[in-house]
């Protein structure tokens, strides 16, 4: 957050002083940083938070609802961008100063050196609110990319070539749009309880199918509550086994599957009696 704001307030300066109107739309991106940042951060405090009376299941939604309220960020950040390029490319402007490139080629390494190191602990922690923070530098360095390439259009073609940083500008806007719509699609799964990769459910069944006792697995659902995972799972039994036998295994299974995967949170069994196989008659 505080490499955000120095690189905002430097992109801001540098806009205005160097007359280039992308470098502006790419500051006002990164003060959106900021905030996505602090949403990101108090969604993943919240989704910490122990289960309570009126959340049992805990606050883990917490975590892909700050990702969606992020990724939507980007669409409304890309199409602001897109609104405040159209309408520069059509008043004419003074061309951008040499010196915003330098400014530029600064932000995009710093940027991308960002969005890798976000990146790789969204893949160790598995959280797809991270991952969209992350996304969201790799969005900035994009759009300072852009930015570059057009003011040096710009340089370099001279009179009539002036707008040529409003027009990188705008692709650039398609591009932080397509990466916001690409990252709100698996936020708005996760709310709607869609199930994980179907690796790891058959993971988890093979898992509880190696206790001693269980002989199939009828059902197993599986849900992800921000980087921790709920499951549902039916487990068959031999029907002549006590009640207390059976309990047991359900507990063994319990144990196992989060012995195995440290993100399933909890485990809830359902005992099913084997049924007897049927014969057809001759």
């Amino acid at each position: 957050m505080a490499t955000n704001l120095v690189l905002a307030c430097s992109k801001l300066a540098a806009g205005i002083f160097g007359h280039s109107h992308a470098l502006i739309a790419d500051a006002v991106e990164s003060f959106a940083d900021i905030f996505s940042s602090i949403i990101v951060w108090r969604g993943l405090v919240v989704a910490e938070t122990p289960p309570d009376d009126d959340h049992p299941y805990g606050h883990g939604k917490a975590e892909p609802l700050a990702a969606a309220i992020v990724s939507v960020m980007l669409v409304i950040a890309a199409g602001w961008i897109a609104v405040r390029s159209v309408a520069e490319i059509s008043e004419p402007h003074q061309a951008p100063a040499p010196f915003t490139l330098v400014v530029l080629i600064a932000v995009v390494i710093v940027k991308e050196t960002l969005f890798r190191s976000v990146l790789r602990t969204a893949t160790e922690v598995d959280s797809s609110a991270v991952r969209s923070d992350a996304w969201h530098h790799r969005s900035d360095a994009i759009t300072s990319l852009a930015a570059g390439i057009g003011i040096t259009v710009a340089l370099i073609g001279g009179k009539g070539y002036e707008a040529a940083d409003d027009w990188a500008a705008l692709a650039a806007a398609g591009v932080i749009a397509f990466n916001g719509f690409i990252l709100l699609r698996p936020a708005l799964n996760e709310l709607m309880d869609r199930a994980p990769e179907r690796e790891l459910i058959d993971q988890i069944r093979a898992i509880a199918k190696t206790i001693p006792g269980v002989d199939d697995i009828d059902k197993c659902h599986v849900r992800k509550m921000g980087w921790q995972l709920f499951v549902d799972i039916h487990v068959v039994v031999d029907p002549q086994m006590t009640v207390e036998h059976s309990h047991r295994i359900g507990h063994l299974v319990k144990d196992k599957l989060r012995a195995e995967n440290s993100a399933v949170r909890d485990v809830l069994v359902h005992i099913e009696p084997l049924k007897p196989k049927t014969t057809l008659s001759a």
